[in-house]
């Protein structure tokens, strides 16, 4: 499966060029005004992980493939923006499409670069990202309860009234400034019904603060805020400086990468925490495929079966799935392969209520 997080923020706070960066290209322009992204650029990047290599190393596989992530480039919204400034609508449309938001917050300050809102404040930036998201929710359901009203008189579908109800239940949450996601699902038809609302502020969030060069490594004043604010809300905080990453995709040796990271203090890219926050924003977790043509990594969300693995890769092998032979990818590592694993009783037959875990190499066996 492959899902997708949707990058947003005010204009120029850095998300056109975190976007290049991800993706290594430069098809989303980034440039010293705003609405420079207007239909919404889309990439896909491979999900970090180390044990990928590990795997493909041992079993000699020829190409190695890791679980990809869609990330969406989405022109910068303005206060006012639920009430169509700066072609809010149309942007409003594009986050409501994603599964997840990477909220952008500017938390640098440069003369050269505008800010929209006349000065360096993440708080007050993330409150009119919020407000408009807010604002766009109340009046979608609004509007979707008064005509719920006249349908529910004559229906006896219960899942109609309970979504009509999940309908109320959020709108009261709203009201009170509360994003949707904070509304308690009792169960998994709750989940999906609620899903199905697509509302703007049900979408799980990870705060992108795009800090100057100088302070990639520690944050500052404005990072620590954005981090205060997130705790209290349980969401997670990246800090990442955009131009950083933008010089680092351009450099095309790994040794040259890695000096480069060092000596700015750096074990690692910001994007690579940023594609792993957000594969974790969405609930999902790898197993892999390992094999002399391909070491291909897969996901699928917590709490999947091995059938829906199996599905994970075509729909024939969930119909006809027979049963998983398993190794997990540590033991694969330590058992130098799947021979070894063997041998020391670490391949094991899982059935249709096995439930994935992370790390998990699977060979699916299936009858169609």
């Amino acid at each position: 499966m492959t899902l997708n997080c949707g990058i947003v923020g005010l204009p120029n706070v850095g998300k056109s060029t975190l976007f290049n960066a991800l993706t290594q290209t430069a098809s989303a322009e980034a440039a010293n005004y705003p609405f420079c992204t207007i239909e919404p650029n889309t990439g896909r990047v491979g999900v970090p992980d180390p044990r990928i290599f590990k795997l493909a190393k041992i079993a000699g596989s020829a190409q190695i493939i890791p679980v990809p992530l869609e990330i969406v480039d989405i022109a910068g919204l303005v206060r006012g923006a639920s009430q169509g400034q700066g072609l809010g609508n149309q942007f409003l449309g594009h986050i409501r499409a994603v599964d997840a938001i990477l909220h952008v917050v500017r938390c640098f300050e440069d003369g050269d670069i505008v800010h929209v809102e006349g000065g360096i404040d993440p708080l007050r930036d993330i409150s009119i990202i919020e407000t408009e998201l807010l604002i766009a929710d109340m009046e979608s359901l609004e509007k979707r309860i008064e005509l719920g009203v006249k349908k529910l008189k004559s229906s006896t579908d219960s899942a109609q009234k309970r979504q009509f109800e999940l309908m109320q239940e959020s709108l009261k949450l709203l009201n009170e400034s509360r994003p949707a996601r904070d509304l308690k699902l009792l169960d998994e038809e709750d989940q999906n019904l609620f899903k199905q609302l697509q509302l703007l502020t049900s979408k799980p969030i990870l705060y992108v603060c795009n800090v100057c060069e100088s302070e990639a490594a520690t944050g500052n004043k404005w990072t620590a805020l954005v981090q205060e604010k997130a705790k209290k809300d349980g969401a997670e905080v990246v800090i990442v400086s955009a131009a950083i990453e933008a010089e680092v995709a351009s450099l095309e040796d790994e040794e040259e990468r890695k000096i480069f990271l060092s000596d700015l203090g750096l074990e690692e890219t910001g994007l690579a925490r940023v594609i792993r926050g957000a594969f974790q924003l969405l609930e999902l977790m790898t197993f892999f495929t390992i094999g002399p043509k391909e070491a291909h990594g897969w996901s699928v969300k917590k709490g999947s079966k091995a059938p829906q693995a199996a599905g994970a890769i075509h729909t024939d092998f969930e119909r006809g799935f027979i049963c998983a032979e398993t190794i997990s990818a540590d033991d694969y590592i330590s058992c130098n392969g799947e021979q070894g694993a063997k041998t020391q009783g670490k391949l094991r037959l899982e059935g249709r209520d096995y439930l994935v875990k992370d790390g998990d190499v699977f060979h699916f066996r299936f009858n169609v």
